[in-house]
């Protein structure tokens, strides 16, 4: 099991032994210098040393691990641990080298579903704002396990960390952007989009805004999906975060094209219309601190208001836009002229087709080695 924390109150009893008040500095004696250094290294730990020692447990089969009473539950430890050990770049890219990404991919078909997410926890960390991380996840196959997660576990938790660690693996990541489109990624989306898991949702539209403007021709795609039909649903969701990346998916939409469309509005432009409007009224009987805390949505439902619609919303001029203390303006959507695709794409829509804290110790592994809930 892990040793206790560091004994501050020897440490604070042995400082004030050895101070007299006056700021000058005393000669120790070497007994009292090695005292003190035993006592510190005591607490540290060697993390390449650890991490050798975890990948050790990783490339360790299932049943043996069984055998020796090692529980699913302190291999969900140990991945905690080394969680906390690869949020630093050169670890994370060590981890690599020492053998541990093969067998850490490996935990992602673990047989636990505990285990399948807690490696795509350790994997996020590992891709998040690392190009080199990225680069030996996708070497490794990293995202073609991923991505099988994402679209096929029976645990949602399981499938909603799989989408993190994609996210994370292919932002600023051409080659990744392109190797999920090919494996069609949208699709896989669109069935997270239609989850009935908040939290899945959320992760899914997150990442919807970020693809379609690094790849503004993606909007075709997603518009032949479906994908404006539930961007509408989830702007009227409960949850404000849903509702806001909602917003923000349709306004990327509607900014795809410049102009201004000519013809009747449709049925599904009416509905977008009466979503908006819903909306705008609603969030003209809130109270100063509730406006507040919507203050991305008050200024994404205004832009999407004009571009679709070629006018400011209603929120301009009652002075819910911008509120007085705020220190951002509006955006400038006024010299811009968008053609929504949103009109032109409920006008093709056939209404019979529905869219598809606290630390833990560290577990006791296998073979030598101190344990620390101070490693870092």
């Amino acid at each position: 099991m892990a040793k206790e924390g560091p004994n501050w109150e020897g440490l604070l009893k042995w400082s004030l032994a050895h101070s007299d008040g006056t700021g000058s500095s005393r000669k120790l004696s070497e007994d009292d210098r090695k005292w003190f250094m035993e006592a510190m290294q005591s607490q540290t730990v060697d993390v390449v040393k650890r991490m050798k020692e975890i990948t050790l447990v990783m490339q360790t089969p299932e049943q043996v691990l069984e055998s020796h009473g090692v529980t699913p539950q302190d291999i969900g430890d140990m991945l905690d641990e080394l969680q906390e050990h690869v949020e630093s770049i050169d670890m994370a890219n060590d981890l690599h080298s020492i053998g541990g990404l093969v067998p850490l991919l490996g935990y992602l078909k673990n047989s636990h579903a505990n285990i399948r997410q807690k490696a795509a926890e350790v994997l996020t960390t590992i891709v998040q704002n690392n190009p080199r991380g990225q680069q030996l996840v996708m070497e490794a196959n990293g995202l073609e396990q991923l991505l099988s997660n994402f679209t096929l576990d029976p645990d949602v938790v399981v499938r909603t960390k799989a989408l993190g660690a994609i996210s994370s693996l292919i932002r600023h990541n051409k080659p990744g952007i392109s190797a999920f489109r090919l494996a069609n990624g949208y699709a896989a989306l669109k069935d997270a989009l239609s989850s009935e898991d908040v939290r899945f949702q959320r992760k899914a539209l997150n990442l919807i805004p970020y693809l379609l403007n690094e790849n503004r021709s993606d909007c075709g795609i997603v518009t032949e999906l479906g994908f404006p039909h539930i961007l509408m649903h989830l702007a009227s969701s409960e949850d404000a975060d849903v509702r806001e990346a909602a917003l923000r998916g349709l306004l990327e939409l509607a900014q795809d094209s410049p102009g201004k469309p000519d013809g009747i509005p449709n049925e599904e432009d009416d509905k977008l219309k009466q979503i908006l409007q819903k909306r705008i009224k609603e969030i003209g009987k809130m109270s100063a601190e509730d406006l507040g805390a919507v203050k991305e949505e008050r200024l994404l439902v205004d832009s999407l208001w004009y571009a679709c619609y070629n006018e400011p919303s209603s929120l301009r001029e009652n002075g819910l836009l911008v509120l007085p203390g705020e220190d951002s303006s509006p955006p400038d959507v006024a010299s811009k002229h968008f053609e929504p695709p949103l009109r032109a794409w409920a006008a093709n829509w056939n209404p019979n087709t529905k869219p598809s804290s606290e630390k833990k110790e560290s577990p006791l592994l296998i073979g030598p080695g101190a344990l620390s809930d101070n490693a870092s």
